[in-house]
């Protein structure tokens, strides 16, 4: 069973030879193979080597592009702050859309226009050409709320949305649209699955997501899984006030935060919905060992039930010890040894 069908029965709620592991790992693979994480990102020949070389020493079911939420910004003409072995950020003193008069100036961006989007795109292809489709390659885009804070600063953006909604709305449509367009890129040179990482939500009471973050989400996660691809939701942080109005989302997955119930999770996302996760990174795969890993993931497994994906709560941190990766694989052979009796 490859990794592809071992993620489709999942989906279907069929027995498995082992629970899929995808986490999360950008800054570990680089380190993995000895490349600072400013020429990780920058660079889809080294990406996709590190994301390979993982693959094949510790058998994971995920290649993934995820890597910086900063490719949009500077196709757009932004300004990004880099670091040698640290995610780079939107300059947060002088935000592309510092002044709200700027937005009806912005052209959208062109994710093959050869700028760091057309980078994601070269990356998709270089997995693609690796992996055919034996293993699920996960695209990535921002998602509405989280691209608005990096366009318009984190600050700016959570006034705006309670006080200026109009704007807000415009800048939705221009993001959607973008982040639409750069996810049928990935999705047409082989990505089949795309990830949304949508983080500033969990900043938003549940009234105000529900009536202006919600409806963006689902307008997005609608327009690509119209094109054929599945649609994984990342968003980082506590988000049990959230869970309600995620449950109307449609994404094919959802990522669960380590500070996110995840039983609670279950509950309210029914049934249907893929969930990973959802280990506390720094706590378990830094600081433990494999035998705490597993008791844990063993424990996740059995308060989500069917359709559990193995992942930490959010990325695998770098200087993890590779035993704590083999850890997530041994688990997930464990889990559906159990299952299967």
């Amino acid at each position: 069973m490859n990794s592809s069908e071992r993620l489709a029965r999942i989906a279907r709620g069929e027995a498995v030879d082992r629970v899929p592991v995808q986490p999360i790992n950008m800054m570990y693979a680089a380190r993995y193979i000895g490349v600072p994480f400013r020429t990780y990102v920058r660079d889809y020949r080294e990406l996709a080597r590190a994301q390979l070389k993982v693959l094949e020493d510790f058998d994971l079911d995920i290649v993934t592009l995820c890597s910086d939420p900063c490719r949009e910004v500077e196709d757009l003409g932004g300004a990004a702050r880099y670091f040698p072995d640290q995610s780079p950020t939107p300059d947060p003193l002088e935000p592309l859309l510092k002044d709200k008069a700027t937005l009806a100036r912005l052209k959208q961006p062109d994710p093959l226009g050869g700028g760091r989007m057309h980078d994601r795109v070269k990356g998709v292809e270089a997995l693609a050409r690796a992996v055919g489709k034996d293993v699920p390659i996960l695209g990535w885009v921002e998602g509405p709320i989280a691209e608005a804070a990096d366009l318009r600063g984190l600050s700016a953006i959570m006034y705006d949305v309670v006080g200026d909604e109009d704007f807000v709305r415009d800048l939705f449509a221009f993001i959607n649209e973008m982040e639409f367009n750069f996810a049928r890129a990935q999705f047409e040179a082989g990505a089949d699955w795309i990830g949304i990482g949508d983080a500033a939500a969990s900043q938003i009471d549940p009234d105000t997501y529900e009536a202006m973050i919600l409806p963006a989400e689902i307008e997005l996660v609608g327009r690509i899984k119209a094109l054929g691809a599945k649609v994984r939701m990342h968003i980082c942080g506590k988000i049990n006030h959230l869970l309600p109005g995620l449950a109307r989302l449609g994404a094919d997955m959802v990522d669960i935060d380590s500070l996110t119930d995840i039983g609670l999770a279950r509950e309210h996302l029914g049934p249907d919905v893929m969930i990973l996760g959802n280990l506390e990174p720094v706590e378990f795969f830094l600081k433990r060992g494999p035998a705490d890993i597993i008791a844990e993931l063993e424990a996740c497994a059995a308060k989500v039930g069917s359709k559990y994906v193995i992942g930490a709560g959010c990325e695998i941190p770098p200087g993890t010890a590779d035993a704590n990766v083999r850890a997530m694989v041994e688990a997930g052979e464990r889990i559906a040894a159990a299952r299967n009796r």
